[in-house]
This record gives C-alpha cells, structure tokens and sequence, in this order.
C-alpha cells in the first residue's frame, strides 16, 4: 500500500515597502553626552560596544572585526534602512571613518529610544 502524497503550497508575500528617509535620528552625532554610559563604553572599549550594537541589529558580531569601519558603515546602514531615517551611504562611510566613536555612541543611543 502506498502512502499519500503530501503537497505543500507556498502563498508568497506581497514586498513590504520600508520607508526611507522619513525622519532624522533621534539624537545628533555629537550628542555624546545625552548618553555617558556608551560614551564611556565607546572610549574605553568600543569593540564590545559595536559587537553588541551588530547583535541588537541581529547580525554577527565578526563584523566589525573583519571589516572594521566598513562593517560598522553596514550596520549603520542596516540601522538607517530598517527604521527609515535620514542619510546615505556616502554620510555612513565618512562618519564611521572620522568619527567611529560618535557613531557607535549614536547607533546606541537610537536603538535605545527604538527600545530595540
């Protein structure tokens, strides 16, 4: 006796439409001191922080190991794209290339407020 064939259908999902550039950030990127607690951390060991921003992003925290400023750029680009605030991957680039402290400070800071 032969066992009956089981069909799976697979409905596909209409695209979810993410909006961009919708607001700015919640704090700017100088505003180290509206946080001490990840300055701090950003000052004393910002290697920790950014592993732990890539994990509340849901990424591996290799990424900032194995692609340095360019990996944060991503996740600051994750980050931006995922929550429809301002910029562009030009200004990601040039922030985490000359200021990779403010930047880690300010992801936190916004994923803080998102309650992320």
């Amino acid at each position: 006796m032969e066992a009956p064939a089981t069909v799976v259908m697979i409905q596909r999902e209409e695209p979810v439409q993410i909006p961009q550039n919708v607001r700015p950030w919640s704090s700017g990127l100088c505003g180290c001191f509206e946080d001490c607690g990840s300055c701090i951390w950003a000052t004393f060991c910002i290697m920790s922080l950014l592993c732990t921003l890539a994990a509340r992003l849901r990424e591996t925290c290799c990424i900032p190991y194995f692609y340095g400023q360019m990996g944060v750029a991503m996740l600051r680009l994750k980050l931006r794209t995922m929550y429809g605030i301002q910029g562009s991957i030009c200004g990601d680039i040039c922030a985490t290339t000359w200021c990779l402290p403010c930047v880690a400070c300010q992801m936190s800071r916004e994923l803080d407020t998102l309650g992320v």
